[in-house]
């Protein structure tokens, strides 16, 4: 049997290297598709994961474009992994209409299958994302804040005086991942992404790192496949069109919108299931934009949390700055509370 000769590859080492491709391919498109809804749904998930689309090296390339290649590779890697988004905009649903007829679809889908009870969304987080971003302290908390009540005014120009309402029907997938109630097309779409559009500007021009490379693409999810990996182990690693079937064309009710809240995707929820609000806007209301009491009590809570936080954080500081090595002042206090003791005493 021949060798090859230099620098040639033989059928067999050709068929493992392309099978190797193949797989890799396979990892890459499951490792996107898994997490194409992470409320961030539609963040560059690649490099975040370490994946890139870069080709690969060239054996015959120099080891200078080689260099220079793998340090592009890392500053977009790193750009990527700083960002981060754990707030988000959210819709919530309150048509109990809505809630409802998502879950019997959700009801319909554990009856064929209950091992996919534990991928199910909580019916109490149904939302629409609006928009995520990156909040990473109190301070970026409360810019987000007043971002969002920037953003009232042009909801109110862009509405007109008219009611949003979002009419949901069918259900589809993102990659037989993550599975959702699709939004219906109609004259809403329009306004619904204009309100997007708007809110990313503004968070944007107040220093707040926000939105996402995809283009967007509202939904309602109520099922994540990727939150159950153990599943995968025992073969449930896609979501079968079939489970839901018989929901493709079921209208589930229409949303009408009555607020948009700033959401913590890492705190923790409320009791009824809810994301951690830490503000929120009215829409359509018709008390002239004055907010409701559930947003004053939110408002007069962060202020205090704020106010406290920040005298907690001014005594620490002049607490050290007392205690500091070297600093004469606390020696000096001392030695005059000494002193005017001796002064008393010599009186006596």
């Amino acid at each position: 049997m021949e060798r090859p000769g230099a620098g040639e590859i033989n059928s067999n080492e050709c068929e493992n290297v392309s099978r190797k491709k193949e797989i890799s391919e396979e990892f890459e498109a499951s490792t996107v598709d898994s997490l194409v809804d992470v409320p961030f749904a539609t963040i560059d998930i690649k490099d975040d994961c370490g994946i890139t689309d870069v080709p690969q090296i060239n054996l015959e390339r120099s080891k200078e474009n080689e260099w220079i290649s793998k340090d592009q590779i890392q500053k977009r890697r790193k750009k990527h992994k700083d960002y981060q988004p754990n707030y988000f905009l959210s819709i919530p649903i309150t048509n109990k209409e809505i809630t409802r007829g998502v879950k019997i679809l959700q009801d319909a889908i554990i009856q064929q299958d209950k091992r996919l009870s534990k991928a199910m969304t909580g019916d109490g987080s149904f939302h629409v994302t609006l928009l995520v971003m990156q909040l990473l302290n109190d301070d970026e908390i409360n810019i987000g804040i007043d971002a969002l009540l920037e953003l009232k005014p042009f909801i109110e120009e862009i509405l007109r005086g008219k009611h949003l309402i979002l009419p949901f029907q069918g259900v589809d997938t993102f990659g037989n991942q993550v599975g959702f109630v699709k939004l219906a097309e109609g004259d809403h779409i329009n306004p619904l992404l204009e309100i997007a559009e708007a809110a990313k500007r503004i968070f944007q021009e107040k220093g707040i790192l926000a939105g996402e490379s995809r283009s967007y693409k509202p939904h309602l999810t109520f099922m994540k496949l990727y939150k159950t990996p153990w599943l995968w182990k025992t073969g449930v690693k896609k979501i079968d069109p079939k489970l839901y079937e018989n929901f493709i064309s079921h209208r589930f009710g229409e949303e009408v919108v009555q607020r948009i809240d700033l959401c913590s995707m890492q705190k923790k929820k409320q009791s009824n299931g809810y994301y951690h609000c830490e503000s929120s806007i009215v829409i359509g209301d018709k008390n002239g934009g004055e907010p409701d009491d559930a947003e004053l009590v939110r408002l007069s809570k962060r202020l205090v949390e704020n106010a406290v936080l920040k005298a907690v954080q001014q005594y620490l500081e002049e607490t050290q700055n007392k205690n500091k090595p070297g600093d004469g002042s606390s020696m000096k206090t001392e030695e005059a509370d000494r002193n005017g003791t001796d002064c008393d005493n010599n009186r006596k």
